[in-house]
């Protein structure tokens, strides 16, 4: 059946089955927690069933669903900040210096060294990046959801690619 002879909203089954991946990766990409991404991607859906009006097509629900996960994920990452940075001090001093310990602290000097640098980006060089890279989303989905035009979203890509590469070669981490 396609859109245009459709009168009802989507159901909420075929909103989760098909939009849960896509918000699952935009989540898990903030965070880098598959705990926390599902748990917040279940919040979303959770708010979506009480507080969205019903909305028309399954494209309206995925932009609304990926505006409310952003929008948690991004609250989850402020509070946990600190709490991460701890956490990561601790663990620093309990790795030996084998050589195994000294390749395990430069993965995850590696991981928390790319995750620093799209910390530093402004949620306006961030966010599109993030759609893109692990929410897989296109360039016309990601200015629809930011509310920007789609050679907005190219340029802002560009400046945030930069941005993470200069960041990154500053820290003396190179990513392949």
């Amino acid at each position: 059946m396609s859109g245009a002879s459709q009168s009802r909203s989507p159901s909420f089954d075929a909103v989760y089955a098909l939009l849960f991946p896509v918000i699952f990766r935009v989540s898990l990409r903030v965070t880098g927690s598959r705990e926390a991404a599902e748990d917040l991607c279940h919040e979303s859906f959770i708010r979506y069933l009480q507080h969205a009006p019903p909305l028309p097509d399954i494209d309206q629900a995925k932009y609304w669903l990926i505006r409310v996960v952003k929008n948690l994920s991004l609250n989850h990452e402020k509070r946990r900040r600190r709490e991460r940075a701890a956490s990561k001090r601790l663990r620093q001093l309990s790795v030996g210096f084998s050589e195994s310990g000294e390749r395990m602290l430069v993965r995850a000097e590696t991981r928390s060294g790319v995750q620093r640098a799209l910390d530093t980006l402004p949620y306006t060089l961030r966010a599109p990046v993030v759609f893109r890279e692990y929410g897989g989303l296109s360039y016309r989905e990601i200015a629809s959801v930011m509310g920007i035009t789609e050679n907005n979203v190219k340029v802002r890509i560009f400046r945030a690619r930069e941005r993470l590469e200069k960041a990154l070669a500053e820290e003396g981490i190179h990513v392949s």
